[in-house]
């Protein structure tokens, strides 16, 4: 597992072995970040990397010019891991590592600062992404414009085609699928005037 872009590009990371701290395939992760070059500029972003595992997500955004990130897992070992990463690409300095589980660290941060982009990667099987970006939501911790990434091993985690109360907050911006991952990417529904695009 490496950094695929930015200025850690090709800096390789550690990461833990087991299915419940499963990376993201550098397929899946080449994937996100094209599709979020084509929507968004990182640059000076403030990022969320919830269930952080070891920390890829998070470190490929500030290697993509995020400003800082907040990197959240509630496994001891994968926090040591993030922070070993961390201090190889030299990002130490921009990052928050904390342990904690996800629901916890939303409900201590509800009303703080928002942030531009947040990327929401359980393990599949706990189906978290619904009840994970209700959480989000009721913290308001989306900044207007900010767009939330997810991981998932099922199509449409937050309901699009049943028209769930919870989709009818969001747009649909893209849902592809990469291997065994659906990738979703949204945004507040206010942010854009139409339903998005999907593909």
């Amino acid at each position: 597992m490496r950094i695929i872009t930015g200025s850690a590009r090709g800096v390789r990371l550690d990461t833990l072995e087991g299915e419940m701290t499963r990376p993201t395939t550098e397929r899946a992760k080449e994937a996100v970040f094209s599709i979020l070059r084509a929507r968004t500029d990182l640059s000076g972003a403030r990022v969320l990397d919830l269930f952080a595992g070891c920390g890829q997500l998070g470190l490929e955004a500030l290697s993509a010019g995020a400003a800082h990130a907040v990197l959240v897992d509630q496994s001891r070992e994968a926090v040591r891991v993030i922070e070993k990463n961390a201090a190889k690409t030299r990002f130490a300095d921009r990052c928050t590592i904390l342990c904690s589980d996800a629901a916890s660290y939303l409900r201590s941060r509800r009303g703080h600062e928002a942030f531009d982009c947040i990327f929401l990667d359980p393990p599949y099987a706990m189906r978290a992404v619904a009840a994970t970006v209700e959480d989000i939501l009721r913290a308001r911790l989306l900044a207007p414009g900010g767009l939330i990434v997810c991981e998932s091993g099922e199509p449409d985690p937050l309901g699009f085609g049943t028209g769930t109360a919870l989709s009818g907050h969001f747009s649909l911006l893209r849902e592809a699928k990469y291997g065994k991952a659906y990738i979703t990417l949204v945004t507040a529904a206010s942010a854009t005037g139409a339903g998005g695009d999907e593909s």
